[in-house]
Parts: structure tokens; sequence; C-alpha cells
């Protein structure tokens, strides 16, 4: 899953990032509104946490301008701000939900965890291909009757995979739907966890699931 954190106060974004990154997540911080605006409708985030006051425009600017452009993704407005009024104002721009600084982690990251499920909810909640079942709501990933413990990056590849089914998937395809901005693409960090899941998910003797496609990249095999 992978977030889009907008707060110009440097430190409490790298703390929120720190946090949701511990929690599996694939983070991008942007510092501005202008910036804010053009990664939500030139990237495909799950989610993105705006703040209200931020410099070159302001987050209710831009959280009503990217759904005049039918960008649906979830967006959780932080705001010092605390009276109803504002919030109404906050929720009235299309945002999903509003958190008043000061704020404890543990929240924001609930709130993050109900946001990810009510929009999975409209998605389809349990993936299957083969005998190869994702429930997206808990997370837990079966091949038949055996139980595949994932790791996040794990299952967050292995998602991207199973939401594209027979598709060719390129490793760009991968650094962008699993990791973020800060992603190395010249390291082999894909190609390791690629071997990871295979090893996690194929059965002994037969031909893997995700094959591999000289030049064009990966694809997770129909059976």
């Amino acid at each position: 899953m992978r977030i889009l954190v907008v707060e110009d106060d440097k430190r409490l974004s790298a703390v929120i990032k720190r946090g949701l990154v511990e929690e599996g997540y694939s983070i991008d911080c942007v510092f501005d509104g202008e910036e804010a605006q053009y990664m939500a409708e030139t990237t495909p985030y799950d989610l993105i946490v705006l703040d209200i006051m931020l410099p070159k425009k302001d987050g209710i600017v831009v959280c009503q301008e990217l759904r005049a452009s039918k960008v649906s993704m979830p967006i959780l407005m932080l705001t010092a701000k605390d009276s109803i009024q504002d919030r109404v104002t906050g929720l009235d721009s299309g945002a999903d939900d509003y958190l008043t600084k000061p704020f404890a982690f543990s929240e924001l990251l609930a709130r993050v965890r109900a946001l990810m499920r009510r929009d999975m909810l409209f998605k389809t909640p349990k993936l299957q291909v083969g005998d190869l079942v994702m429930d997206t709501l808990t997370r837990e990933v079966r091949k038949g009757e055996r139980k595949v413990e994932l790791t996040a990056k794990e299952y967050s590849i292995l998602e991207y995979f199973m939401r594209h089914p027979n598709m060719v998937v390129t490793r760009t395809m991968l650094e962008e739907g699993a990791w973020n901005y800060d992603f190395d693409s010249l390291s082999n960090i894909v190609d390791v966890y690629i071997r990871r899941l295979r090893s996690k998910i194929d059965d002994e003797g037969k031909d893997s699931l995700i094959q591999t496609l000289r030049g064009a990249g990966y694809r997770l095999a129909l059976v």
C-alpha cells in the first residue's frame, strides 16, 4: 500500500513516515500544496494524508481540486484547527476523515487502517488466482489449505500481481506500486522479493506461479 504524506512541518512529516513505514506502507512525502496535487494526480496512491495549512496552495483547495479531477483515493486531513465549522469545511471539500493536531500516532494509524478497509470494500476484497487466495480485509493469504506467511512488502507485491493476473507486470510497475520514490531502481531488490515470494507460494515440483518474461517483466499465471 502506497501513501502520500503532505505536511510542511518536516519533523512531523518524518515521524509520520517512519511510523507508517514500520507498519509496512510505502510512503512519499511532499511539503507544499502544488506538489501534493501534482503527485496525487500522477501517481496511483492508496491514501493521502493531507495537512490543511500548506505553502503555495492550502489543503482545502488541493482536496477540492483533486475531487473535481475525479481523483478518488481516500484523503485523511490533518490540521491544528479543531472547531466544528473547520471540520465541516474539511469534510465538505472532499476529505474522508479529519484528525486534529496534536494527535497520537496510534490514532493516525487506526484512521489510516479504517480508511484502507473502507476503500477495499469498493474493490474486490477477496482475490483468487487458482488455489492462491488473498483476503485483503484480514490480509490473510492461503495456498490451498496452507496459510502463507508474508512480510508487509511481500504482501504488497503479491497483491499487485493478484490484481493484475495474467498481465505483464514490468519492474517499473512493481517499483511504483510497492515502493516509494526513494527506491533505488538500479538495485536487484525486486528480483530478491520475487524469489522470496516464489519460495512461499509455489508447490514443490510444479512450475512457478510467477513467470519471468525475459526483457518484459513478470506475469502471475492463471492456473
